[in-house]
């Protein structure tokens, strides 16, 4: 009774943390449609470029942060590219748009930002976390809206731009 108990906990904890990828949009999959608040407060609806353009659209946990920011500056010295392949490009994190606004005026970031404060975007993708960071997934998109690329670092922000790069290249 005692190591069914323990096990239950264990499971109950793993689930709180999650790793999981359960439900995660995977290559192939159609994205769901969403709309959020982008960083000067005007509500973005993914379906109004559907169907112009490829997105690469990245999940990140937080603004201001180390590796957070390489990413996003990382993106930003590497715009003229994704321009090049017609793609937009779209961050999404839980942070407010004034954070988001501040984030994108301090590092002069050229693309949309998108402010999820209730993760339902992130939990629509799949998004996973670990323990109880956010999870960093970067999502290329065709422009009829089907994942041709997924790319899943925490650590490696700045791979998600080179791995997005590779992808619109082979599109």
């Amino acid at each position: 009774m005692k190591t069914l108990k323990l096990i239950i906990a264990m499971a109950a904890l793993l689930q709180f943390w999650g790793t999981s990828s359960q439900g995660q949009i995977k290559v192939g999959d159609k994205i769901p449609v969403f709309s959020l608040q982008d960083q000067n407060g005007k509500t973005f609806d993914v379906s109004t470029v559907l169907g112009k353009q490829p997105l690469v659209i990245y999940f990140y946990p937080k603004d201001e942060t180390s590796v957070c920011t390489k990413e996003a500056c990382s993106f930003r010295d590497s715009y003229k590219d994704f321009q090049h392949y017609g793609a937009m490009v779209i961050g999404i994190s839980s942070d407010n748009v004034a954070s988001h606004r501040s984030f994108a005026t301090h590092h002069n970031l050229p693309f949309t930002l998108l402010s999820d404060p209730k993760n339902e975007v992130r939990k629509l993708f799949g998004v996973p976390k670990t323990f109880v960071i956010p999870g960093r997934v970067t999502y290329v998109v065709d422009k009829n809206g089907i994942v041709v690329h997924e790319f899943n670092s925490l650590r490696d922000g700045e791979k998600h731009v080179t791995e997005s790069l590779e992808a619109l290249k082979k599109m």
